[in-house]
């Protein structure tokens, strides 16, 4: 769809190679012809000395006054991972409300697809995360987006929002979820309403995954054009204590080199770093007995499964709406505390040296440590690694990770479980859920 100005057709739809060569005409006035704009990802503007595009993706809004004006606002961008809101206005020749409303919204479709439009969104902010400038980065960058794509934010109930957005880390949306999860109509409450995050945390592994960025104004962006999507949620039981989980849980040098270097936060990331190398030159092993539900035991198995399902997910209808006075659905494979299913393997772990299980692929911008996972596909990526390796393998196997080519290295054992069972042998020890400390004792 192209906007032209001077007096040929304003709105036909050439390609993008066509218009990349187009001259704009000297004219600040518009007409329009509401044309089927199939083939045509761009909104084409040709303005007094130069024609840009702006993709349809980007277009937040669009409407139309009673002297003749057109306004459009977009997201503008204004640095490689970064944008903000915009506007271009322009008269038309011969105002007529009918067809500028026709025209408005075939453009708006074509912005907004299948997604929803207008969201009604419940902000949190945590004026602690991200070193306390959540709120600040919240209003400079997140608000205008979701405040020019006209979004409805308010300061639960579950039929009056949309959405829930975290201005935080990925400590606050893991409470959103759980206290949802104890409403006593849990199961509608967890199908209706979308929890999302706008990243003004430390950690924004739920932005990296759900919005595909850790910016926050792109965040913001791609929650006003997302599509409500399923997400598996785990049950985590310790003792008799049930939570829900999102994200992932970890035993051994990953939460280790997180937790117990807290003193030599003065070095920034780099602490976790130094952390894996001090413990991967001690050879530090973590002994524990696991058992496992698997479902795709091979990589082989593991890449066929990912495959099927990445080409048919899932979408919001292909579940069914709960009633309202279901809460959380009982434990399937009941606590720590219950006998161990038949249909189970258990795995001695002697020389452990990581296990980490993943709901997500993403844990941090350069950390894909599961990259087969998938949102709905019932299972958890479940990665362990011997504590013992020879150094050099050792470094070799944790840097795969930025390279992507950690999947494949030959020391990663990588399952895709339904549910699995960890008990440490040792007396102390960390263990992390969601960035989290975990309590030390079976999980």
């Amino acid at each position: 769809m192209a906007l032209n100005t001077g007096h040929e057709d304003p709105f036909r739809d050439p390609s993008l190679a066509a218009t990349s060569q187009a001259r704009p005409q000297a004219s600040d006035n518009v007409q329009y012809d509401a044309r089927n704009p199939d083939g045509v990802k761009s909104l084409i503007l040709a303005e007094n000395k130069s024609t840009h595009s702006i993709p349809f993706y980007n277009i937040l809004w669009a409407e139309h006054s009673d002297d003749g004006n057109v306004t459009i606002q977009y997201a503008q961008t204004i640095a490689k991972k970064s944008v903000r809101p915009a506007i271009v206005s322009y008269k038309l020749d011969k105002p007529d409300s009918t067809r500028a409303e026709a025209w408005i919204e075939k453009l708006l479709d074509r912005a907004y697809g299948a997604s929803q439009r207008q969201k009604r969104i419940k902000v949190l902010v945590n004026p602690f995360g991200g070193q306390g400038g959540a709120v600040k980065t919240y209003h400079k960058m997140i608000a205008p987006i979701l405040a020019a794509a006209r979004c409805e934010l308010d300061n639960l109930d579950i039929e009056a929002y949309d959405v829930v957005a975290c201005c935080s880390g990925d400590g606050i949306p893991y409470e959103v979820f759980n206290g949802l999860g104890k409403r006593s109509d849990a199961a509608l409450a967890l199908h209706k309403i979308a929890v999302v995050q706008l990243p003004c945390g430390s950690g924004n592994a739920a932005s990296l995954n759900f919005n595909g960025t850790n910016n926050p104004s792109l965040a913001a962006l791609a929650i006003v054009k997302g599509l409500r999507t399923p997400l598996d949620l785990s049950s985590i039981t310790q003792g008799t204590t049930r939570t829900l989980s999102f994200l992932s849980q970890t035993v051994g040098i990953v939460a280790e080199a997180d937790l117990a270097t807290e003193h030599l936060r003065w070095m920034g990331s780099a602490r976790f770093t130094w952390g894996v190398l001090v413990r991967i030159f001690k050879k530090k092993v973590y002994p524990a007995d696991i058992a496992v539900k698997v479902e795709h035991d091979t990589k082989a198995a593991v890449r066929e499964a990912y495959r099927a399902g990445a080409s048919k997910p899932l979408g919001p209808d292909d579940r069914p709406v709960p009633d309202s006075n279901t809460g959380l659905p009982p434990l399937k494979y009941g606590t720590i505390n219950d006998a161990l299913p038949t249909d189970w393997e258990s795995i001695p772990q002697p020389h452990l040296g990581n296990f980490y299980a993943g709901n997500m692929a993403y844990m941090s911008p350069d950390a894909n440590f599961f990259p087969a996972s998938l949102p709905s596909d019932g299972c958890l990526d479940l990665v362990r690694i011997r504590g013992d390796l020879p150094a050099l393998a050792a470094i070799k196997t944790m840097t795969a990770i930025e390279n992507n080519t950690f999947f494949d290295m030959e020391h990663v054992d990588y399952k895709k479980v339904s549910a699995y069972r960890i008990v440490m042998r040792e007396k102390e020890g960390y263990g992390v859920g969601h960035g989290v400390e975990q309590e030390w004792e079976g999980l």
